[in-house]
């Protein structure tokens, strides 16, 4: 793996951080939405001015698992392809055009939002219908993230031209594989938002194929789920081995890894669809199979963490069987808070794999147990591990320093956003096991024993979204503090070093033309014959699942 690393510009750090400023103030509004959500569920709370519950129920969704998660990963990105393979002039006016196109579409779809003309949640399934400039919006989003898709794809080209023979930079190959994976997924969602909702919104089309939108909405809403692990990923692999003074542990199998991932990350959406009818079984047995196949670079990514905790222990001399554990860096909270996000995907995946069964999927399929894994995953493992990154991303960017008091202030933190999570989606999970639906208000349900054990658990949800409001503010807080105020210095930007002895990378593995290749066929294999089916099975004259157009 390459060490050299490649000096910022200040025009080059501007850009990164200005997707950083979008993240956060997308985190404080999230937030608050989140925090007034489980107010009003718990029903103790009535939303003033007579703002809907279903809205922002959607700002909540849309803005912090589309906006902020993007624009983190698009600017962290940016700034590891910066670093290990370089930015042109050229190419940064392009990652500015990628800024602007997106902004673009983020404030059109967030206006059409909170005047209540889009109160369509995160998936906006048809029937439900939003304003159009939602969905132009949505498509501004997608063609700008494509733009720095683009982008990333030409730095490693022209890299590679100028460095002939040379594998590529581990961490250039990663955000590769990862905007790859982002592309061929988002072709779902932006054919389903061109083809389909625009001119349905607009009028020019009466009905709209509600099956065929969903399957491409989860063609692409579960390779999503990977678009935000991925950098968490990269940042556990050759990131944390900095941190806490090792070396990566194997080049070879990170990369195999985040080739098993992006073949396996698509072609499985029908594991979102197992109680729709219309999709023939077989076709959701076999994804059902695809699905599980992620597992194995979930655990060869454990095992990789895990195996350079350990060595990097011993060659400090720690003994014992547990003596390298005990010695990690706990008090830095570069790694605390991504570990804390490692903890988490272990019940996280485990309620996945639930998720993907089909027996299993069937108790909690539509349950608030599925909100609480997914606030597991995303909320938790990403979140707390986009957190860590910050830490040390935004001073190096800004040109000042982690002080011991903003350290200690992110180990609360932490903490803080760790004992809000635990309550929270703990509470839910339980919930959905009660048959507690997931979206609804149950302060508008009649009365009854059923929703009044639902609504002990709201209460608990409400006593955890608040502790996790706090740890919102908290961070927002550090943000400003290492933007604009913490002490001037330098702080490092942590790239691990390969084993001095490591075995040769094959070659195979940068064979882009293979591996993508391959993933291809795979998508073609599982979705063609049942996207025909669908198709073909439309009523004469009409298309299958069809409403008349009205407003939701």
């Amino acid at each position: 793996m390459s060490t050299k690393q490649l000096t910022f510009s200040k025009q080059e750090s501007t850009l990164y951080m200005v997707f950083m400023h979008v993240t956060f103030v997308s985190l404080l509004i999230g937030g608050l939405m989140g925090l007034l959500q489980t107010l009003v569920r718990s029903g103790k709370y009535t939303l003033p001015f007579n703002i809907d519950y279903y809205t922002i129920l959607t700002v909540h969704g849309v803005i912090l698992g589309l906006v902020l998660t993007t624009f983190f990963i698009i600017g962290f990105q940016f700034s590891l392809l910066g670093k290990t393979v370089g930015i042109s002039k050229k190419q940064l006016r392009a990652a500015w055009l990628s800024f602007w196109v997106m902004l673009v579409g983020t404030v059109m779809a967030a206006i059409t939002i909170l005047i209540g003309e889009a109160s369509v949640l995160f998936t906006f399934y048809a029937p439900l219908q939003a304003h159009p400039a939602f969905y132009f919006g949505l498509a501004f989003v997608i063609i700008g993230s494509w733009i720095a898709a683009i982008t990333n794809f030409r730095q490693l080209y022209v890299w590679k031209k100028a460095n002939k023979g040379q594998k590529s930079p581990l961490l250039a190959f990663m955000v590769t594989i990862n905007m790859a994976m982002w592309v061929i997924a988002s072709l779902g969602v932006a054919t389903a938002v061109l083809i389909q909702f625009i001119p349905w919104s607009l009028g020019y089309a009466e009905t709209i194929n509600v099956l065929l939108t969903r399957t491409l909405f989860w063609y692409f809403g579960h390779p999503l789920v990977y678009f935000w692990l991925l950098p968490a990923y990269m940042a556990w692999y050759a990131i944390i081995p900095k941190i806490i003074g090792g070396k990566l542990f194997s080049d070879s199998l990170a990369r195999l890894a985040f080739i098993l991932l992006l073949m396996f990350s698509i072609p499985v959406g029908f594991h979102h669809q197992l109680t729709e009818p219309g999709i023939d079984p077989t076709w959701k047995f076999i994804q059902v199979v695809l699905t599980f196949m992620v597992i194995i670079p979930s655990l060869m990514t454990a095992f990789s963490i895990f195996a350079t905790f350990e060595i990097t222990g011993r060659r400090k001399g720690y003994r014992g069987v547990f003596g390298w554990f005990r010695k990690l860096p706990w008090k830095d909270v570069r790694f605390l808070a991504p570990f804390i996000g490692m903890l988490a995907f272990i019940p996280g995946g485990a309620g996945g794999i639930i998720n993907a069964s089909h027996q299993m999927n069937s108790l909690i399929h539509n349950t608030i147990w599925v909100t609480g894994h997914f606030h597991l995953t995303a909320a938790t493992t990403v979140i707390l591990t986009f957190f860590g990154i910050a830490y040390w991303l935004i001073p190096h960017l800004t040109g000042r320093t982690l002080t011991a008091k903003l350290n200690r202030l992110g180990i609360l933190q932490t903490i803080i956003w760790t004992v809000g999570m635990t309550i929270m989606s703990t509470s839910m999970h339980i919930q959905g096991l009660l048959g507690g639906p997931r979206r609804s208000n149950f302060s508008e349900y009649a009365g009854g024993e059923q929703v009044a054990t639902w609504i002990n658990y709201q209460l608990a949800q409400a006593i955890g979204g608040s502790i996790l409001f706090i740890g919102i503010i908290l961070m927002v807080y550090i943000f400003i503090q290492l933007a604009f105020f913490a002490p001037r210095g330098h702080e490092e930007y942590p790239i691990a070093e390969e084993e001095s002895d490591a075995l040769p990378t094959p070659k195979v593995l940068e064979n882009w033309y293979l591996w993508v290749g391959l993933t291809i066929a795979l998508i073609l294999f599982a979705y063609t014959i049942p996207v025909i089916d669908i198709i073909k099975h439309s009523p004469p004259g009409s298309v299958p699942f069809s409403w008349p157009i009205g407003r939701s």
